[in-house]
């Protein structure tokens, strides 16, 4: 069995039923975390419409908290569902305005990571944290079937 997150007509993904229950429990604690809604719709008849104008404020925002942060776990805990989100993005055609956040975060770095060792860790230069990440959206986008 599987089910579909769609944009209109268009199917963007076509997950089994048990990954698309853990995204879209994932989509709860990000809305969450972000107070912002995703516009990722309730799943009805194996079907998820997403709204692309409040998922394209909601993916620059998850973006942006994302690039503010260089704490070891949160980041572990998070990127899987950041390169989905981007995936699924890039298929509905928004624009994540990756200029933006290949630059230093307007907002102070949130939640770093903090060692004895090293002292305190913040996220790479805005040009290689961006590309990290395309490349890091670029795997599971392979395996996504729509």
């Amino acid at each position: 069995m599987s089910q579909y997150f769609d944009v209109g007509e268009e199917t963007l993904w076509n997950p089994s039923n048990g990954v698309s229950r853990m995204f879209r429990r994932h989509v709860a604690v990000f809305e969450a975390e972000l107070e912002l809604a995703s516009d990722i719709g309730p799943m009805e008849n194996d079907e998820c419409q997403i709204g692309t104008d409040t998922f394209e404020a909601f993916v620059n925002a998850l973006v942006a908290e994302h690039r503010r942060t260089s704490h070891a776990i949160r980041l572990a805990l998070s990127e899987g569902f950041v390169a989905t989100v981007l995936v699924l993005a890039e298929r509905a055609g928004i624009e994540v305005d990756r200029a933006q956040h290949g630059t230093a975060p307007e907002a102070p770095f949130e939640d770093v990571q903090v060692s004895a060792v090293t002292g305190v860790s913040v996220p790479a230069e805005g040009g290689a944290w961006a590309a990290g990440l395309r490349e890091k959206a670029r795997e599971p986008g392979r395996h996504m079937p729509r």
